[in-house]
């Protein structure tokens, strides 16, 4: 049975957990805390909470009680498993005190001059600092620059505990490797990269993730090398999509279909699988600027690494000028051009809007003059206007569009298809931009024009 967090004279705490201020380094079983209760922190406690007790804790009060009555806002866990996990969720940071093991799972952004903005990471462990007694073991999953598990974290629970690491308590780093809105690939069945301050250590880190994670376990050498390769990870595949995207920038001048050409090319047997699109969330279009700022401390600059973030948070403003193109071509037919733009979130079936590429067209087409209309089935409204300062519109508001942007390819607008693209058009006429490629050219109905990357 889970609780909300409440006056905790009202509690025997006791009751719920016993102290661990004894507990010797190495001595398991473990109490597991999870800091932060975001897509991964909720994943990751939701997973240990199947096997016993966990602390899930989060600063955001209306995400406890949300999370309290079965609700989870992401969309990432469902009703029947947050009741059927033992989380005690919580907002009161003194619940630290009854786990030994804690593992921090808060987001780690970029600020407006893309540099990463650690205060999420910092306050975690100046919270943790006043709770981690001598045996504890704290294991951070944030997603991190290369070496600031050991340059900034590590001084930041020693100041607040009064406790040394590697002596008192030990830490380790493990990296995220969720997708949000991925069924198969889970936290569970998903290999993972463990590290340790040593190897005693390392090996109890091990042990615990074992207990939940079904697949292999990867024991980094360092800490450092942990949080390197999971940078690591997205810079490739920011790097990968680029250069898709820069084919597609060329073969539009060829008049190439580039999905035509990507299929072609698949068939090699060593060929790497990537495609053309926009790029967004808080993995790909953030991770490379946490090796940028580590590269630039160093005095060397990444070409590599920086043009391929130019060109994909460029896309948004590539797709825009295409849709001007077409509505300034037909410009004696549209008085008054409307474009409606389907999906605004990062990614599809995942309400998430962190880094969506989506606004920018939308702000470059009104800032062209054009009538611009965005419907998204999972998007938070007050969100979306918060964030963007764009209005979610229900489809039977929608107005009859000179072209329709399919920027998202969510389910709800797949298992419609050309029915509802076609509705959308003024007359059944007009322009589709289907950025992800996934409408079938064969069904186009007459009188619609189909562009893709």
């Amino acid at each position: 049975m889970k609780v909300a967090a409440v006056d905790l004279r009202s509690l025997e705490l006791g009751s719920l957990y016993r102290r661990c201020y004894t507990r010797k380094m190495y001595e398991s079983p473990r109490t597991i805390s999870v800091v932060g209760l975001g897509y991964v922190g909720l994943t990751v406690a939701v997973a240990f909470g199947h096997k016993g007790r966990t602390i899930g804790l989060d600063a955001d009060n209306v995400r406890i009680q949300e999370l309290v009555s079965g609700y989870d806002r992401r969309m990432q866990c469902s009703q029947r498993e947050l009741e059927a996990t033992d989380v005690y969720f919580t907002s009161d940071p003194r619940y630290l005190s009854h786990a030994d093991f804690h593992i921090v799972a808060v987001p780690t952004p970029i600020d407006d001059n893309r540099q990463p903005d650690m205060s999420f990471v910092r306050q975690a462990s100046i919270t943790l600092g006043s709770y981690i007694a001598p045996g504890h073991i704290v294991v951070y999953e944030s997603t991190v620059y290369p070496g600031a598990t050991e340059e900034m974290c590590i001084p930041i629970l020693e100041e607040v505990s009064g406790l040394k690491a590697n002596k008192d308590f030990c830490v380790g780093y493990s990296p995220e490797r969720l997708n949000p809105g991925d069924t198969i690939n889970r936290f569970e069945n998903t290999s993972k990269i463990i590290s340790g301050q040593n190897a005693e250590c390392l090996e109890i880190i091990a042990s615990v993730y074992e207990t939940v994670v079904t697949a292999s376990l990867h024991r980094a050498p360092t800490i450092r090398v942990a949080e390197t390769a999971k940078v690591v990870e997205n810079v490739q595949r920011d790097i990968n999509i680029a250069l898709m995207n820069e084919l597609s920038i060329i073969f539009n001048q060829l008049n190439i279909d580039t999905f035509d050409v990507l299929n072609a090319a698949g068939t090699k047997w060593n060929f790497y699988d990537a495609h053309p699109g926009l790029v967004g969330g808080d993995c790909i279009s953030v991770d490379p600027h946490l090796l940028l700022y580590k590269s630039f401390e160093q005095g060397y600059l990444p070409r590599m690494i920086s043009t391929a973030r130019q060109l994909n948070d460029g896309m948004g403003s590539y797709l825009a000028d295409q849709a001007i193109r077409y509505v300034s071509s037909n410009g004696n037919r549209f008085e008054k051009p409307i474009v409606t733009l389907l999906g605004i979130t990062y990614k599809e079936d995942v309400p998430d809007l962190r880094n969506t590429q989506v606004p920018k067209i939308a702000q470059k087409l009104m800032a062209e003059g054009v009538h611009v209309q965005v419907h998204d089935p999972i998007a938070d409204a007050n969100e979306v206007w918060k964030l963007y300062g764009l209005s979610l519109l229900p489809l039977e508001e929608v107005l009859p569009a000179d072209q329709v942007i399919y920027a998202v390819p969510h389910s709800y607008y797949l298992a419609s298809g050309w029915n509802l693209m076609s509705k959308l058009l003024k007359a059944n006429v007009g322009s589709i931009l289907d950025v992800g490629g996934v409408l079938n050219r064969e069904e186009i109905p007459p009188g619609i024009e189909l562009c893709r990357l």
